[in-house]
């Protein structure tokens, strides 16, 4: 059986650049290397776009060896996608832009966090390219990528949310005190500062009064020119994963578990550095029927953003009147050894060499899908 040749793009310019070589360290070990040939293909801090050979290089150790003797074969200088109809790769450029040689991909496994990963720009590329793609296309990444987009959508599909503010770093940086008075008036202390366009709870950071206010929101405005501001609540942090195409279906919801109770916000460091403090259940304690919900909502919040491939949905639940929440939309969740994604699905009963399998089949069930459409008159 020949191979399909799958194309792990990681790393990029981006906050969670490290996040992203542990998720394609993860895919890369758990891929079924029976079916696929995998080709790493990094993205660097500066937006360079490495060969085979040098994306190696960023990967963990264990990971490397298990691709060492595959990227042999591949173009040693530097590499750029080429669009031509019939034609789906990689061409190798040579100094003065005539020595090429080319690499066919079948597929790109986009495993990028964050600005210019999961915002809707690279999945253009891979359109503009006409090669199939895992995950959502350009609108749903873009929309779900932008929590104040995310949630006028989410608004407007009558989805419940928590009571939210935001505003531009233009704004705050012209008048302040008035973009405290209208957190003040709205949502007052305590509260949550958000860049609109980031995950991994880089920049978050929760205010107790107006000093703590300003800080957070400085920092955030280090990220993003929009800047949200949510309401903070006594709630439960639980997590859904979602696939498919037209039709998705949710896992079982999964709970993150804090042991200790003075550090509710469960921050970067918390979420990544292994701290002890919180450990991710599947299934989520909670009833039959209050599953059910999310898994409800689930697939709904997906839909809303014309989600396509995975996500996963990220609820509140309220620990004063009960009332579960739609908090965000992850339309390249984490998926490294710590993430939640990964877990629910094998808590649901599918490992993720098959969710891996499922993921790639939905990335050409809908490319085949958008070639029905016409392009010209």
């Amino acid at each position: 059986m020949t191979k399909q040749r799958v194309g792990i793009v990681f790393g990029g310019r981006s906050g969670e650049h490290e996040i992203s070589i542990r998720s394609a360290s993860t895919v890369i070990e758990q891929i079924n290397k029976d079916k696929y040939e995998v080709i790493p293909i990094a993205i660097n801090q500066q937006g360079n776009w490495l060969n085979p050979k040098e994306s190696l290089k960023l990967l963990p150790e264990d990971t490397k060896s298990i691709l060492a003797s595959n990227v042999e074969q591949y173009p040693n200088q530097s590499i750029g996608f080429l669009a031509d109809t019939g034609y789906k790769g990689l061409t190798k450029i040579g100094d003065n832009g005539s020595d090429n040689q080319t690499t066919s991909i079948d597929v790109i496994f986009p495993v990028l966090h964050g600005t210019f990963g999961e915002d809707g720009t690279i999945q253009g590329l891979f359109e503009m390219a006409g090669i199939p793609y895992v995950g959502c296309g350009v609108l749903a990444s873009s929309c779900g990528m932008d929590k104040v987009v995310m949630k006028t959508l989410f608004r407007d599909a009558d989805l419940p949310i928590c009571k939210y503010v935001w505003f531009l770093r233009k704004e705050w940086e012209q008048s302040n005190e008035l973009v405290i008075s209208q957190i003040e008036t709205k949502l007052g202390y305590p509260c949550f500062i958000k860049p609109a366009n980031l995950g991994s709870s880089v920049g978050i950071t929760k205010a107790i009064d107006e000093e703590s206010l300003k800080e957070g929101i400085d920092l955030a405005a280090q990220y993003d020119r929009k800047i949200v501001v949510e309401e903070c609540l006594e709630m439960r942090e639980i997590e859904c994963a979602v696939m498919g195409n037209d039709e998705p279906v949710a896992s079982l919801p999964g709970e993150y578990i804090v042991h200790d109770d003075s550090k509710k916000f469960l921050d970067y460091t918390e979420k990544y550095a292994g701290t002890g403090n919180n450990e991710f259940v599947v299934p989520a304690l909670i009833s039959q029927e209050l599953t059910e919900k999310i898994q409800k909502l689930a697939v709904e919040t997906f839909k809303s953003i014309d989600g396509a491939g995975f996500a996963r949905v990220d609820f509140f639940l309220r620990n004063d009147t009960g009332a579960l929440l739609v908090n965000e939309i992850n339309t390249i969740p984490g998926l490294t050894s710590a993430s939640g994604f990964p877990k629910m699905w094998a808590g649901t009963g599918i490992d993720f060499s098959s969710v891996i399998d499922s993921l790639i089949e939905y990335a050409f069930e809908r490319y085949e899908d958008k070639a029905r459409n016409k392009t010209n008159l």
